[in-house]
């Protein structure tokens, strides 16, 4: 007898969901993709090369960003400035940038290791591919263009939202120094180009002078 109530216990379960989804009340599930959900501020997502306000890449090539992925799926390759025309401030810069998207885990310890923020995350995941080479981000599609702007993978993808690859309210903020909660909300990213603008993060000494 308990499993026979259990079971007409389930099925009144079922049924008051079947019918609130034909009469339209109390839906749990979202129109995709007409409608996005509202992802979160520290949503781990695409990930984004940056630029200086100047247009100076961020990258310099350190390749401690590969050091730190668990996954092992960031491939980096340093090399020399020119002297004439430098690519980035200092010596080297970030002459290869490649992740394979197929390995990553999405962990951004690549955000917390880089010591010039020059690799964050957007809240994008739309990035479904035929084949694996497409799954292979370079610098032609990780880096941002002088504007702001970064470039999508397929630009025709009727699924993809682009505009979370041009806003700053999108992209993944750093975490506070040694995680302190008072901290939360208080810009701290270096400048970019276009729409993504943020103040230089002061060390927690200074802040609290």
């Amino acid at each position: 007898m308990g499993v026979l109530s259990e079971f007409f216990k389930g099925l009144r379960v079922t049924g008051r969901v079947l019918v609130d989804t034909v009469t339209g009340d109390g839906l749990v599930t979202t129109k995709y993709p007409e409608e996005f959900r509202q992802k979160p501020q520290r949503f781990h997502g695409r990930h984004v090369l940056n630029r200086y306000p100047d247009g100076m890449e961020k990258c310099i090539g350190c390749e401690l960003c590969a050091g730190a992925c668990p996954a092992r799926c960031i491939y980096v390759r340093g090399a020399d400035n020119p002297p004439d025309e430098p690519v980035a401030p200092g010596e080297r810069f970030g002459y290869v940038y490649e992740i394979n998207m197929l390995r990553c885990i999405f962990c951004g310890l690549c955000v917390e290791a880089c010591p010039t923020e020059a690799i964050t995350m957007s809240s994008l995941f739309e990035m479904s591919t035929w084949n694996r080479e497409d799954a292979i981000y370079t610098k032609d599609e990780l880096l941002m263009r002088p504007d702001g702007s970064v470039p999508h993978m397929f630009p025709d993808d009727p699924l993809a939202r682009h505009k979370e690859l041009e806003t700053a309210d999108g992209w993944l903020r750093a975490t506070a120094p040694s995680g302190v909660a008072a901290y939360e909300g208080v810009q701290g990213w270096q400048g970019t180009p276009g729409r993504a603008n943020w103040d230089p993060e002061p060390d927690q000494e200074a802040r609290d002078a």
